[in-house]
């Protein structure tokens, strides 16, 4: 949709509220900002949570925006394929982790990081940026952590950017931009999930 601009907490945010993510064009380079034409998005009572899935959280404990910067580093991982997280992705959502607005949702076991995912939550938008794992299932146990805190009776949708086949398996589903567009404002305004704590790194 658009080229250029900076990746400032202010016109992150901005972008966010009117149904636009940014990516670079290329590592290092100009960013680039997405609305795609069907929107890939998850709503949270509509995670598919298969049987092994749900033994799998049985072995790992969650926690909430203890390892926001490690979460994004493992993310961005250069030996991941078609890696898109550079240094200014990276950065930027530190600041805007440090601002209240990205979060992680952590899968330990053992007292290590085994995986997770990280995104940015305004009202009751939680627009995914990205998830990894080290352990098995610990990415997927982390997804499960967070629709089950979105599950709270309030407006609330998990927004995936594009739909895959993995995410597919998991319950999102494309919807058209314009019908992605049209609910924004209702889950902008809506009461902020008490998943999410400030801030702590």
């Amino acid at each position: 949709m658009a080229v250029g601009a900076d990746l400032e907490p202010s016109t992150l945010i901005a972008a966010y509220s009117r149904g636009l993510f940014p990516m670079p064009l290329r590592p290092g380079g100009r960013i680039g900002w997405w609305s795609p034409p069907e929107r890939g998005v998850l709503e949270p009572e509509r995670l598919v949570v298969s049987r092994s899935l749900r033994q799998s959280c049985r072995r790992y404990e969650i926690r909430v925006d203890t390892a926001f910067a490690e979460v994004v580093e493992g993310c961005a991982d250069p030996a991941r394929p078609h890696g898109w997280i550079d240094d200014q992705m990276r950065a930027a959502y530190v600041r805007l982790h440090r601002e209240g607005f990205a979060h992680s949702v952590e899968a330990w076991r053992g007292g290590e990081l085994a995986g997770g995912l990280y995104g940015v939550a305004i009202g009751g938008l939680f627009a995914g940026e990205s998830m990894f794992y080290r352990s098995r299932d610990a990415s997927k146990v982390a997804l499960v952590a967070l629709a089950d805190g979105l599950r709270d009776g309030h407006p609330r949708l998990i927004d995936v950017q594009w739909v895959t086949p993995h995410l597919c398996s998991l319950g999102a589903s494309p919807v058209p931009r314009h019908q992605y567009l049209r609910r924004l404002p209702e889950l902008l305004d809506s009461t902020p999930p008490t998943l999410f704590t400030p801030a702590r790194d």
